[in-house]
């Protein structure tokens, strides 16, 4: 039963038996990795209350008919370093009062940013920013009393934005 040849070694110094449990050990660190990740990563879920805004759609479509109404346009500019933010917003619009300008990410509601934009001289608004992280972001651009909307896409790797009433 323990008989061994001269020549022959013990199973734990053959290669076999160390090769072919490699991959099942390589598995199960890979799971437990995988495990961790899971459990201390925030999934980024991106709206909370999903049902409310569905509802809210229709409002959003009124404001977006009136900026169109109102003749809106505006360019977004961020500077180099993605830190502040300058915008120009032409149309029959009233021009002391500040607007609010909001970038959305499309995954990661922790990232987005909201912020005041004040009145500059002629038709341009200026803001500081946190550094807005490379991606893809929904820009939205709307006056403080909710009257009026300008929404629009900024591209990876852009730094420029023209917003135009979107809707009918």
């Amino acid at each position: 039963m323990g008989h061994r040849t001269a020549d022959s070694k013990p199973w734990y110094r053959e290669p076999w038996p160390w090769l072919l449990m490699a991959g099942p050990a390589v598995v199960v660190v890979a799971g437990l990795v995988t495990a961790y990740i899971a459990v201390t990563t925030n999934d980024g879920l991106v709206i909370d209350d999903y049902y409310r805004r569905g509802l809210a759609i229709n409002a959003t479509l009124v404001r977006q008919e009136h900026a169109k109404e109102l003749g809106l346009s505006a360019i977004v500019s961020l500077s180099p370093g993605r830190d502040s933010v300058q915008v120009t917003l032409t149309g029959v619009v009233e021009r002391r009062a500040p607007i609010r300008l909001r970038f959305v990410h499309p995954t990661r509601g922790g990232l987005d940013q909201s912020t005041l934009l004040l009145p500059l001289a002629g038709e341009d608004y200026r803001a500081t920013l946190k550094p807005i992280q490379p991606g893809t972001w929904q820009v939205v651009l709307e006056d403080e009393s909710s009257r009026w909307r300008l929404a629009g896409i900024l591209p990876r790797g852009s730094n420029r934005l023209e917003l135009r009433p979107q809707g009918k």
